[in-house]
């Protein structure tokens, strides 16, 4: 709508007016702009007081329209982006000797009248000039957009004693309706853009408003470089000691002065943001690999963020199709392969385009149980290659083991060139998590386009032990994390297809062997399955939750006697169960075969195996080709007009009385409130090579939002052993600062504040020896820490100072702390013949009860089963922060581990808290040794989990540590375990 007033002001004629507002300083005046004609030429008048204009129309500025006058819509350059329900547009205006002006005009119909009323007029203008007739320096027209213009302000007004950013004065969006024929200005503003709003997904608020919220952006609005934020809240401290982290105000470094920067522009006249300088709390020197490549260059932004909307886009460049993949697994108990595997892995007629193989209990040997090498991995290798379909030619793609378990994965060699981005990990759910004869290996891949992730485990055994089942199971779903070079942490649920195969060893909850047998007679397996421990947990969402699993119509594959098709015969009479399970989760799987293959007889349990025909998702080049070129051309022109924005549910956290190796949790939303995709990550603050400190966690700790998403991001404070003892001794705390960066945007700062309870697990072995009272009733000012100085030094200088003028220590130190003699004497009571001790994880809320009753009482007897205060004795071994061995007599115990006589002369060297410990120790493991038939245990598998607790190499030779010093430890404990300690 044009509106043409036509009334006079001193022989003017006033052709449209609107009302806006001038941006100075920060601040919005209103204004009135009025279009004036007078004898054919044009001005614009800005009015400093609208609602006086009938009284005393009186212009504030006038400015001629002629060559020298122009005006450009541009896009507001802000840190925070929100969408207000009155929104607005920005324009800057220049002409002859006035200053440029920032003005914000209603973003409606009338405002659009009145651009388009000036552009005309420039037109006019510009038409009687001869001279300048060729020039093209009206508003931009072009058919593809406005044409971005740097403008660098020459203002008198306050704000222009500052450096000023060029504005990227790309158009944006009026109202879409009020676009015209023959109104080339608002048509490249509303459909263009909002053509480009679409396609990045936030569309429905792009025709409301475009305008930044002033309170948002007002700290990052125009100016340029970015300052130091101000100091963030501190958490209450209890030490008056400063943060190295947070630097007082005079100690910060600021970023030197900087005159206008220049936009660079390419052939194309697309101009991008210079890389903005990193401030205090941001030093690129110290991020992850990730983070570096996200962060640190544009290109490394752009192009992640190219990724990001390709991945959006997938579906309209791929096509599915169908590929065949093999599934096995087998719990071969120890043996050698004696027979082909052909009828196992070549039972189809055509052959699968992968395989994906599972071996458990590949190797039983004590060298395999602590992560050594397996002579039978490469006799099974081979036996799997040879029996691979014969119809086609197979590549191996990774291999991985991890003691008993292993799983190969292979591919036909056509498809091999379209696996990218393989890695593999593994974890262990046995004892302390050190053995690995429970646990789990893991590959994963990229196949064409879909993500692929292969799992196979070995769960704890036992019938009644179906909870330590489901903790195994969460255990690998929290720990197997897929590190890969440019990508941020991949677990198993984030991938298109995930297979878990492997001995589970889910029982039946029917515990009379010939009931079960009867049933199986007359094949009344479903009735059987009813009892399935697998089949409850997962109805009654404790494990494997989101996992299917096909029809079982094959008998149970456990137990059988060993070479034979007979159910278990031994004194034992093991409960026939259907131990060995493959399950998938995933769209586009299907199922084709699940079975077993009894004419297999190597093994206790029969192999299974399941035929899938998965749908791939398969790239199109061309459409590929357009997609890609269209997303960088669509970003070319958004690049800088909008910038991302974020709101938080919760800036503070506290954790009250964190224990010892118990995880706290807490969560808070993070939400893209801005108009554009945002790329998010917690960063290290200054000095800090790390974003927070070891005992806390951010997950996830990067990653992406679009418009109007919400995340849920958990924040994990455990306590481990590696930093279990600076909090014992109180110089640390739980206290710490998260910088949660926005690329492009702001830092938020999260305080994290809490109370830490001391345990006597990672306190010094000299420490607990003068205490009388349990940990949690001693003063922490009173606790010792080992800290920096090597421990001989320290006795010297602080033994004569341990707690002696405090009431609750005696004047003589205990021989050995009381700690070690509660869990010790409870092992020699109760515990010498139980089965597969210091073999058996134990459950985790048991281990916890144990600590907490150490920490804080002196108890008659000490909770839990007789596995979980075995791990106890182990997991304080392992936290003590100097071990038993002291690191100074660590490489001389292994030069001397073929000789007893210089064995026992180092441990006579030892403090006497130490020395105590350790002999101790080795007559309770002789005693041990007396019941082997019992408790399974025997002197190499003692001496080996032993020596990797009792002789630790210092903190700066634990990455050079090989399997040579490995076995040398071992020898040197074997030497105690069967020769004794005459002295």
């Amino acid at each position: 709508m044009e509106t043409s007033l036509g009334f006079g002001l001193g022989g003017n004629r006033c052709i449209t007016t609107v009302k806006g507002q001038e941006i100075r300083g920060g601040q919005k005046e209103p204004r009135l702009l009025s279009l004036i004609e007078r004898s054919g030429e044009y001005m614009l008048n800005v009015l400093a007081n609208p609602d006086a204009v009938v009284k005393s129309p009186v212009p504030q500025l006038s400015i001629p329209i002629n060559s020298h006058f122009n005006v450009v819509q541009e896009a507001e350059e802000a840190l925070l982006i929100d969408i207000p329900i009155n929104s607005s547009c920005s324009i800057r205006v220049c002409g002859d000797s006035v200053p440029d002006l920032q003005l914000q005009l209603p973003d409606d119909e009338r405002s659009q009248s009145f651009l388009s009323q000036l552009r005309k007029a420039k037109q006019q203008a510009l038409s009687k000039s001869q001279s300048l007739g060729r020039m093209d320096l009206a508003a931009p027209v072009l058919d593809k957009g406005l044409v971005p213009v740097s403008v660098q302000s020459n203002s008198i007004t306050p704000a222009a004693a500052l450096p000023v950013t060029p504005i990227i004065n790309n158009a944006k969006t009026g109202n879409p309706n009020s676009s015209k024929p023959g109104n080339p200005f608002i048509t490249d503003c509303g459909d263009s853009a909002l053509a480009l709003a679409s396609d990045f997904g936030f569309e429905e608020n792009f025709c409301n408003a475009l305008k930044v919220e002033e309170k948002k952006n007002h700290q990052n609005h125009i100016i340029a470089p970015r300052e130091p934020p101000p100091v963030p809240p501190l958490p209450p401290r209890r030490s008056s000691s400063t943060p190295a982290a947070v630097l007082p105000p005079k100690d910060r470094p600021h970023p030197p002065s900087q005159g206008p920067s220049v936009v660079p522009v390419n052939k194309d006249n697309h101009r991008f943001p210079t890389d903005r300088s990193f401030g205090w709390n941001e030093s690129p020197t110290y991020m992850s690999n990730t983070m570096k490549q996200l962060f640190s260059s544009q290109s490394g932004q752009r192009e992640a963020m190219i990724k990001y909307q390709l991945v959006k886009k997938e579906k309209e460049f791929v096509d599915i199709q169908n590929f065949r993949l093999f599934t096995g697994t087998w719990n071969v108990n120890g043996q050698s392969p004696d027979s082909g595997l052909q009828s196992w892995l070549s039972c189809d007629p055509d052959p699968p385009d992968m395989y994906a193989i599972g071996f458990q209990e590949l190797d039983l040997s004590t060298e395999a149980f602590f992560y050594l090498d397996s002579s039978k991995e490469q006799q099974w290798v081979e036996a799997v290659e040879r029996s691979l379909h014969p119809k086609a030619k197979y590549s191996s793609i990774r291999q991985i083991r991890l003691v008993g378990m292993m799983l190969v994965i292979y591919a036909k060699k056509q498809h091999k060139s379209q696996i990218r981005d393989v890695a593999a990990t593994s974890v262990g759910t046995g004892i302390m998590g050190k053995m690995g004869n429970k646990g789990g290996v893991a590959v994963r891949f990229v196949f064409h386009n879909t993500s692929f992730c292969f799992v196979n485990s070995h769960l704890a055994a036992h019938v009644e032990d179906f909870e330590r089942r489901n903790q195994d199971y969460k255990d690998i779903c929290a720990r197997i994390i897929f590190q890969l070079p440019g990508h941020t942490p991949l677990s198993i649920v984030k991938h298109d297809v995930v297979i878990w195969l492997g001995d589970l060893n889910y029982r039946l909850f029917v515990y009379d062997a010939s009931e079960v047998k009867a049933l199986i007679l007359k094949n009344e397996l479903r009735k059987l399955q009813e009892y399935d421990q697998l089949n409850v947990q997962r109805k009654t969402k404790r494990a494997f939750t989101d996992f299917e699993e096909g029809n079982i119509n094959f008998i149970p594959t456990y137990k059988y006697d060993a070479k034979t098709d007979r159910w278990d015969s031994s004194g034992k009479c093991r409960v026939p169960a259907w131990c060995d399970r493959i399950l998938w989760r995933g769209s586009g799987v299907k199922q084709l075969n699940y079975r077993s293959h009894m004419e297999l007889q190597t093994s206790d349990h029969k192999p299974v195996s399941s035929l899938f025909s998965i749908g791939v998702k398969v790239p199109n080049d061309l459409r590929y080709k357009k997609v890609f070129e269209d997303i960088v051309r669509r970003m070319d022109r958004m690049e800088n007009d909008f910038l991302p924005s974020l709101s938080l549910t919760r800036r503070e956290f506290t954790f009250e009385n964190v224990k010892f190796r118990q995880l706290r949790r807490e969560r808070f939303h993070i939400t893209n409130d801005g108009q554009v995709p945002c790329q998010f990550g917690f960063i290290p603050k200054l000095n800090d090579s790390q974003y927070c400190k070891p005992w806390l966690h951010a997950d996830p700790c990067e990653g992406f939002l679009e418009p109007n998403e919400t995340l849920e991001i958990f924040l994990e404070v455990y306590v481990s052993k590696d930093s279990v003892t600076m909090l014992n001794s109180g110089e640390d705390s739980i206290e710490d600062i998260l910088v949660l960066h926005l690329d492009r945007g702001k830092d938020y700062f999260i305080t994290i504040g809490g109370n830490y309870l001391p345990s006597c697990f990672g306190t010094s072995l000299d420490t607990l020896c003068r205490m009388k009272k349990p940990i949690r009733e001693i003063p922490i000012t009173k606790l010792i820490d080992l800290g920096e100085e090597s421990f001989l030094e320290k006795e010297k200088s602080r033994v004569n100072h341990l707690l002696m003028d405090s009431a609750e220590m005696e004047d003589k130190p205990l021989k050995i702390p009381k700690e070690v003699w509660l869990l010790v004497d409870h092992l020699f009571t109760k515990a010498c013949q139980q089965e597969d001790l210091f073999q058996t994880p134990a459950m985790q809320n048991e281990l916890q009860d144990i600590i907490d009753c150490l920490d804080t009482s002196i108890p008659d007897k000490i909770p839990g089963s007789n596995h979980a205060v075995a791990e106890a004795l182990l997991v304080f071994l392992d936290a003590l922060p100097e071990p038993v061995v002291c690191y100074e007599l660590y490489q001389r115990c292994l030069d001397c581990s073929h000789d007893s006589r210089q064995c026992r002369q180092q441990i006579s060297l030892l403090p006497r808290s130490h020395r105590n410990v350790f002999r101790y120790l080795m007559a309770f493991l002789r005693e041990l040794l007396k019941y082997s038939d019992q408790n399974n245990l025997t002197a190499s598998l003692i001496a080996t989990l032993f020596g990797t607790l009792l002789i630790r190499p210092p903190p700066n030779l634990i990455g050079r540590q090989n399997q040579q010093d490995r076995q040398r430890a071992t020898d040197f404990i074997l030497g105690f375990l069967m020769g004794g300690d005459e002295e």
